[in-house]
């Protein structure tokens, strides 16, 4: 049986954490915006380290499995 848990929580949080694509923070001219389709370093690293966080939350800490098969 594959676990498909860690796959799916990665590919969801990478859509979700996107800089750019529905939320940056920080943003090019105020600290939080929605939708604007650019990004900048400060941003990228704390998308990266929120999506970090998260997903070792979930994996590791909450032990999320999804089997199949």
């Amino acid at each position: 049986m594959a676990d498909w848990g860690p796959v799916l929580i990665g590919v969801v949080l990478f859509l979700f954490l996107s800089p750019g694509l529905l939320f940056e923070i920080p943003g090019n001219n105020r600290p939080l915006e929605f939708g604007s389709m650019k990004t900048n370093g400060k941003a990228i690293a704390f998308h990266t380290i929120l999506f970090f966080a998260i997903y070792s939350i979930l994996t590791l800490a909450l032990h999320v499995h999804i089997y199949t098969g």
